[in-house]
């Protein structure tokens, strides 16, 4: 634990999936003091269990290690998976009364936010990033509306995926230990996750992509009281092996990261072996919420590595739009959304008049080796003459823009139809 000062800044970042949620920190944007806050004392104990439970009758609410604790021995009513209770939307029934599920992952982050420091640590809180896996898939939105319940006293929250963590991580790091890639694998419900990190240095700035794959992993729990069945920890030794060897065959990481508490003792003989052949090897369990409070020090002041190279991973929107606006009697190219922003937060509107004629053109520029095109916009039964539109433009996917165009009339000269004209276009 910590106790802040007076006028110091915290930057905090949060991992946060169905199953726990870790907490990093740094005060006053010292990238090289990041810290993950442990539930014990002295030992790298950084997992929040993701639970609340309610005593029956009462209004008393627990949440994390307390909550399993209290469970299992007086019972209570205990809500688990609350991310995804959140995504689904459905009111969860408490006693007969109705709540909302992301009321229910509010008070989980404020109480789980609250172990930072007795000193009132959201008026300190200057930035915050949670980050969580395929944030796409009606995560990011569900978490912004938890985080907006938390009334934090800051406009700067940040929603980002596993990669970008990744990715942030890895840019306040050595270059010379990522500059022939980074390979992350991690353990999860029954898989083990790979997530490759490629810099593409031809172009400029870097580009740097992550792959990932998916294999299925057995993982031996002793039954019993047994401490272990040496054939199945020799089985597990040499499946590991097999998927270390598939991703690194034809490539040679600078470093590889394991991210699991599967990943401790002694059964990885022969995989560790392999791996510690010309890399460096990491295990830990903290990588994604330090890679979120390193990717709001990149927001708030990009490093010298973050101005040379640009993430290009799945929730990344891979290209430029643009369209052509006259300002103060000169034509420019107006950027509307730029590439390597993330699909779910790009949204823009703004109003712009148009002088005679009735279609728009989009200037799509791929980054992706797309090429550059033109889409056209066809505003049918726009009244002739010169008009005022107001332009909505937001993504519905990765690869997929929407534009939405509304007639606002000419104020005095053409009374506003409000018609408006949607359109939906590969990008």
């Amino acid at each position: 634990m910590f106790k802040l000062i007076g006028g110091e800044k915290l930057i905090v970042g949060i991992d946060i999936s169905d199953e726990y949620m870790q907490i990093s920190y740094c005060v006053n944007n010292s990238e090289n003091n990041v810290e993950t806050l442990s539930m014990t004392t002295g030992a790298e104990n950084f997992n929040i269990p993701v639970v609340l439970l309610k005593r029956e009758g009462v209004n008393q609410w627990f949440f994390g290690r307390d909550a399993l604790k209290i469970h299992a021995g007086e019972g209570g009513i205990l809500f688990k998976n609350l991310l995804s209770l959140a995504v689904d939307g459905e009111p969860v029934r408490v006693e007969g009364v109705q709540i909302e599920p992301t009321a229910l992952l509010t008070l989980f982050m404020k109480r789980s936010i609250g172990l930072l420091s007795q000193a009132q640590p959201s008026d300190r809180i200057y930035a915050l990033a949670v980050t969580c896996r395929n944030p796409g898939n009606g995560r990011a939105e569900a978490l912004s509306q938890a985080v907006q319940g938390l009334k934090l006293k800051t406009d700067r929250i940040f929603i980002q995926g596993y990669e970008e963590s990744f990715y942030n991580y890895m840019l306040y790091q050595p270059e010379e230990l990522w500059s022939a890639g980074a390979l992350l694998m991690e353990y999860a419900s029954g898989h083990v996750k790979t997530c490759r990190l490629d810099l593409n240095r031809h172009t400029v700035p870097a580009v740097v992509h992550i792959d990932e794959e998916e294999y299925p992993f057995e993982v031996y729990t002793p039954a019993g009281g047994e401490d272990s069945i040496p054939a199945e920890l020799v089985r597990m030794d040499r499946e590991f092996l097999a998927i270390c060897g598939e991703n690194c065959e034809e490539r040679q990481f600078s470093v590889v990261y394991l991210i699991g508490e599967e990943f401790t003792g002694e059964w990885m003989k022969q995989s560790l072996r392999y791996l510690c052949r010309g890399r460096r090897v990491f295990q830990g369990s903290n990588l994604y919420s330090k890679g979120a409070c390193f990717g709001v020090l990149e927001r708030i002041k990009p490093g010298d590595m973050g101005k040379t190279h640009v993430f290009m991973g799945r929730d990344k929107l891979k290209s430029n739009i643009r369209m052509k606006l006259f300002r103060q009697g000169e034509e420019i190219y107006y950027s509307i959304l730029d590439a390597g922003i993330n699909w779910f937060e790009a949204e823009k509107s703004f109003d712009f008049y148009i002088q005679d004629g009735n279609s728009l053109e989009i200037y799509i520029s791929s980054l992706v080796g797309k090429g550059n095109r033109i889409a056209r916009i066809i505003l049918e039964e726009l009244p002739d003459g010169p008009a005022r539109l107001h332009a909505g433009f937001s993504m519905s996917t990765p690869e997929r823009l929407t534009v939405e165009l509304e007639d606002m009339g000419l104020g005095a000269m053409r009374a506003a139809t409000h018609r408006v004209w949607r359109e939906d276009m590969e990008v």
